[in-house]
């Protein structure tokens, strides 16, 4: 049996380059500290010797993790069912990638997302679907971490991205009004803050909700039609949610000749629903979802949805948190995403055929 190789250790280069311990670690972590030749001489003889530096050693001597974590309030195995956290995280991960960041997914640990938070180990936090009024928030608040709250609102010391929500529901509401309909319910995303319901459907904020709701009645408004709350039925963000959320649509007697429903996911499902009961897309029923998921082009029929730029909010959530930690005299950033409608043929003139 072979003897097991010894791996290279500090001493190891700082012999074999003729410097000092202290000079290989600065190679590493402050190179800035050394000549430049002398730096990559010291790195040359590491990489001929097979030497890493540790990376809780590395850590210690940064004082930085190199990592960003990403705060999720539901389990990954629910966060992924719906195509619009893969495509956000994406984001997240491209530019933590190639700023030399890792990432650190943090789902709830044994149904506690402070349990979880009291493990990780990173620089700062990207957090989705969270406000300042969750506890979890202000524990990190407490803690000093810089953090930037995604479709959340948040204390000034922290950075936020959003979508430009009104707009995108007006628009819509706009569009079908055009269209001559008259007659509106509304898919709505039920309430994330019921503690219940947090642990299992992922969605957006409350504030997030009554923004788009807000862009709906105004919307409908310019045409003089109201929208009752009796109209706005909730559900989860998943292609059953919005399947359910019609049928109690249809059982409670309303008969919309549109919906504007919160989430592609959910429109998707209502298409579904309107189907079981023999109703057809847009003939006798137009749907518009939200967000504008690469599926949407190839439902059928094609989808009429609001186009957020998911994968431009996970950027630039990552961009302004790596800011705030590297830059912390620097005030936060807010950004603030422009939304689109995307007009295809889900939707009809009442009664008649896609245009």
């Amino acid at each position: 049996m072979e003897p097991k190789t010894r791996r290279a250790r500090i001493e190891d280069v700082a012999k074999e380059a003729g410097v000092s311990k202290t000079a290989v670690s600065f190679a590493f972590n402050s190179p800035g500290r050394l000549n430049a030749k002398t730096a990559a001489r010291i790195r040359a003889v590491a990489d001929s010797l097979g030497y890493r530096p540790h990376p809780v050693a590395r850590m210690l001597a940064q004082k930085s993790t190199m990592t960003l974590g990403l705060l999720s309030p539901q389990a990954f195995s629910v966060v992924f069912a719906n195509p619009y956290f893969p495509t956000l995280y994406g984001g997240v991960a491209d530019v933590a990638y190639q700023a030399g960041y890792s990432l650190l997914f943090v789902p709830p640990l044994e149904r506690s997302l402070i349990r979880a938070l009291d493990r990780a180990t990173v620089d700062g936090f990207v957090a989705v679907g969270l406000s300042e009024d969750y506890p979890e928030v202000e524990r990190i608040r407490r803690a000093g971490l810089p953090m930037v709250l995604v479709d959340g609102s948040a204390f000034p010391e922290h950075g936020s991205v959003e979508s430009k929500d009104e707009i995108g529901a007006r628009a819509a509401a706009r569009h079908l009004l055009t269209l001559g309909h008259r007659e509106f319910a509304v898919v709505c995303v039920e309430p994330p803050w019921m503690p219940d319901f947090v642990e299992q459907i992922p969605g957006p904020t409350e504030a997030v909700v009554s923004r788009r709701l807000t862009g709906y009645r105004q919307g409908l408004e310019l045409g003089g039609v109201a929208l009752p709350e009796e109209r706005i039925v909730g559900g989860p963000v998943t292609f059953d949610g919005g399947m359910a959320a019609f049928h109690r649509i249809w059982e409670d007697g309303l008969r919309p000749t549109a919906i504007l429903a919160m989430s592609d996911v959910m429109a998707i499902g209502v298409i579904a629903g309107a189907r079981e009961l023999g109703l057809r897309v847009p003939e006798d029923l137009s749907v518009v979802g939200w967000d504008d998921l690469e599926i949407a082009a190839h439902t059928n029929p094609p989808l009429t949805t609001v186009h957020q730029p998911i994968a431009e909010k996970g950027e630039e959530a990552a961009r302004l948190l790596i800011r705030m930690i590297q830059r912390p005299d620097e005030r936060p950033g807010h950004k603030e995403l422009d939304t689109r409608l995307i007009i295809r043929s889900s939707t009809a003139p009442v009664g008649g055929r896609p245009r």
